[in-house]
């Protein structure tokens, strides 16, 4: 059983090609996702509320806002082999570890202000 438990903790199994991810980076998630028998790429594109663990067991929490103004939040392992790939659409500046107070907003007042990048 120790075997296994290495095996899944392995340097080998992480993403080498991660974008340098944030709290309040605006994201694209493209996860392979599986109906039936076939295998499809569903993007899921918001904000990372929350980021927990390291290496192998790294986890963020990426919140959208869906139709009708519904809030979806969704956490993804990062080095899972689900996920294809992550891009990075914007970073913003924000001065806490977790966005948490961002459920409580919506439209206007959920926004976060730009990071410029020098």
């Amino acid at each position: 059983m120790a075997n296994a438990v290495d095996l899944l903790k392995s340097v080998e199994n992480l993403k080498e090609t991660l974008p340098e991810l944030a709290i309040g980076d605006t994201v694209k998630v493209h996860a392979r996702i599986v109906e039936g028998k076939n295998e499809r790429i569903q993007i899921f594109q918001g904000v990372i509320i929350s980021m927990e663990g390291a290496g192998i067991n790294a986890t963020m929490t990426v919140r959208r806002i869906a139709s009708g103004g519904v809030g979806v939040e969704r956490k993804f392992l990062v080095h899972s082999p689900r996920i294809d790939k992550v891009e990075v659409v914007r970073h913003a500046h924000v001065r806490r570890a977790k966005l948490y107070y961002l459920r409580n907003r919506s439209g206007k007042a959920a926004r976060l202000r730009e990071r410029r990048v020098y």
